[in-house]
């Protein structure tokens, strides 16, 4: 259990930091960015997008190694076999949305709780992130002024 602890400490760790770097890289690129409002949102919300995706592989490739290379427990259920079980899973778990064809057992479960809290968090983080963006740019004028 402290193994699958620890792993999970660091993969919460490792997301907040992608997030916290991500979401200030696009901030300060908005603002420097020309052209419209619209430009700036799209941009912003593809970041975000691609950050949540990275977060979720992060998770996904902890799950493979936690059941394949340390013995740490197995995602079962209906399982194809390959990358996209993990993923899928991870997806699952990270938005909350629970699927419940794929579940985790041993230490797994610890993980899979853990990473739907830190989805919990970091999705309501981007949302008033882009809430606050869309308050910042919405308004402005199509020549970007």
């Amino acid at each position: 259990m402290l193994a699958a602890f620890l792993i999970t400490l660091a993969l919460v760790l490792a997301c907040i930091f992608i997030h916290y770097e991500m979401l200030g890289m696009i901030s300060s690129a908005m603002s420097g960015m020309c052209g419209s409002s619209r430009r700036r949102l799209l941009s912003a919300i593809g970041v975000v997008f691609m950050a949540h995706i990275l977060e979720i592989s992060l998770f996904a490739v902890a799950f493979a190694l936690m059941q394949h290379r340390w013995g740490l427990g197995e995602i079962t259920g209906t399982i194809e076999g390959s990358w996209v079980d993990f993923f899928y899973f991870s997806a699952a778990s990270y938005t909350t949305l629970g699927m419940g064809d794929l579940f985790p057992t041993g230490n797994l479960r610890f993980v899979a709780a853990i990473e739907s809290l830190t989805g919990l968090i970091l999705i309501a983080w981007s949302a008033s992130f882009t809430y606050l963006a869309m308050q910042k740019f919405w308004g402005m004028r199509r020549d970007g002024k």
